[in-house]
């Protein structure tokens, strides 16, 4: 039956139903559905059922109230495994009113776990105690405060463990309890994240269907799209939301223009409908006094009676004339002006995608151009300043760019420059950034990063160049660059960092090219 398509399976189980004489229950239809399709039948999950035995339970000491708490968050999951753990921990706690020795006695019980039941080891100190419960509570934030119990759980172990004298063992039937508990509050932190990048993601891919006739708008999308994929880095994030905030910006602006050349269309076309319905009175008018001047003219019985008619009927024509030539011309006006508002809004839209390609990334390469790069910097010096950390920057340039360019033309050049900008790429760090300086020229931003660890990288990045050639026809082309490495100082602006880069590159231009030196 492994063969048959869910709606043959569905009709085969409404047939059986009826062969059967069977209630058509959900359950009943379940059972014959899984039997039909070959599924293994799991019985229904009593939530109701298991929910009333745990209110039934006691919660005499702290151990089983967290036990209670685990087996309510299981239920609340579907979760059988979650269930069954939850209630065979429970067995191990002891009521407060027990007799003495019980204690031991329900910890000796517990399912074998290596040195839990046994002497605590030495290793296991008061002071090793409270940097676990340090880790745990610098984990808490990534997890999230949707759940109290969980965070009141994870504050009564940091509290434990943070004690002086704590009974290791009792620390660590503790811990156990706990680790159940965060495996669930991990995995739904975990869920939650995959959810939302899938909603962002669904967002992106609607807004550039809708837009096909927008490139500078899909073509934002598809960036915000390509940043917004896993592995995310706080980077990568601030750059989903700078873009964001130029779509939206843009995107308002063209609304906004688009508007106004409608409410400009809709006004010619209401002025249009009005002129011609005047023409079609007009003509309606002119028709009838033709009518009646010809039944004038058929009763005269001499010129002179003619003669009025006849005047009367060129004034007429010659004031239906006029009326016609100044429609005529308001209509050309009407015309020429929606012209131009087409035009404007062919030039918006040109404009915006001009906009949009040059904002923050070089078109050529996709690395950022200098706003793009001057934006970085104003980042990455303010965490310096934040974190005290180090920040290198390199600048590298092509070496003989220009011969290049015209011994084999400047396709080749730009193909010279993507290609360097390609392997820049894969061997810089996520926390990295690439920028197009000018021409041949390049900066790296290296976070993170002193002045030796800065040459060493672009070191490496010599010895990429060096493995992966591109071709200009059937020629291979290797790419070489001379590069200059500064690390930020304190109270430095970051252009007089370029600048000592940028003279740390010319020392190695004239030592030979090829080269790395530190400024």
């Amino acid at each position: 039956m492994a063969d048959k398509k869910p709606f043959e399976i569905a009709r085969e189980t409404l047939k059986q139903l009826t062969a059967r004489k069977l209630v058509p229950t959900p359950a009943n239809y379940l059972s014959i559905y899984n039997e039909i399709a070959g599924i293994p039948h799991v019985p229904h999950f009593p939530a109701d059922i298991l929910r009333d035995i745990s209110q039934s339970l006691p919660t005499k000491t702290p151990g089983q109230q967290k036990q209670k708490g685990l087996l309510d968050y299981s239920i609340d999951r579907l979760s059988w495994d979650g269930v069954k753990s939850a209630l065979v921990a429970y067995g191990g706690f002891t009521p407060v009113n027990a007799p003495d020795g019980a204690a031991s006695a329900n910890v000796a019980s517990l399912p074998a776990d290596p040195g839990l039941g046994s002497p605590a080891p030495a290793a296991l100190t008061s002071e090793f105690l409270a940097q676990i419960g340090r880790l745990i509570e610098y984990a808490q934030p990534a997890l999230g405060n949707d759940d109290p119990r969980f965070n009141e759980q994870t504050e009564t172990l940091v509290r434990a463990l943070r004690q002086p004298a704590t009974d290791v063992v009792a620390a660590k039937l503790m811990l156990v309890n706990y680790s159940h508990r965060l495996s669930f509050a991990a995995e739904d932190q975990a869920e939650v994240r995959n959810t939302l990048l899938k909603l962002l993601h669904l967002v992106f891919e609607n807004i550039g269907e809708l837009s096909l006739d927008e490139q500078w708008l899909k073509g934002q999308m598809d960036a915000l799209m390509e940043a917004s994929t896993p592995p995310l880095t706080l980077r990568r994030l601030d750059d989903v939301e700078r873009r964001l905030k130029d779509v939206i910006f843009k995107q308002k602006d063209a609304k906004q223009k688009t508007l106004q050349a409608q409410n400009e269309m809709r006004s010619m076309l209401a002025m249009f409908v009005e002129r011609l319905s005047q023409m079609t009175q007009s003509t309606g008018n002119f028709q009838q006094k033709l009518e009646e001047s010809a039944k004038l003219i058929e009763q005269a019985k001499s010129i002179a009676e003619i003669a009025p008619v006849l005047k009367d009927v060129v004034s007429t024509t010659r004031s239906m004339a006029q009326e016609s030539q100044v429609s005529r011309e308001q209509l050309q006006n009407m015309r020429v002006r929606a012209t131009e508002t087409d035009a404007q809004l062919a030039k918006l839209h040109l404009e915006l995608d001009r906009v949009s390609s040059q904002a923050r990334h070089d078109p050529l390469t996709g690395a950022l151009n200098r706003k793009g790069l001057d934006e970085a910097l104003n980042r990455e010096v303010s965490n310096v300043r934040r974190k005290d950390a180090p920040l290198s920057v390199a600048l590298l340039d092509i070496d003989n760019f220009k011969k290049l360019n015209d011994t084999m033309g400047h396709a080749t050049g730009d193909i010279a420059l993507t290609h360097l900008a390609k392997v820049a790429r894969e061997c810089m760090r996520p926390q990295d950034t690439l920028a197009r300086y000018g021409g041949e020229e390049f900066v790296i931003l290296l976070p993170d990063t002193p002045l030796d660890k800065g040459i060493d990288a672009m070191t490496r990045l010599q010895r990429e160049l060096t493995k992966k050639f591109f071709l200009a026809g059937t020629e291979k082309v290797l790419i070489t660059f001379s590069a200059g490495v500064a690390q930020l100082i304190a109270d430095e602006d970051a252009a007089d960092a370029i600048k000592r880069a940028d003279q740390a590159m010319y020392l190695a231009k004239r030592a030979g090219k090829n080269r790395v030196l530190g400024a």
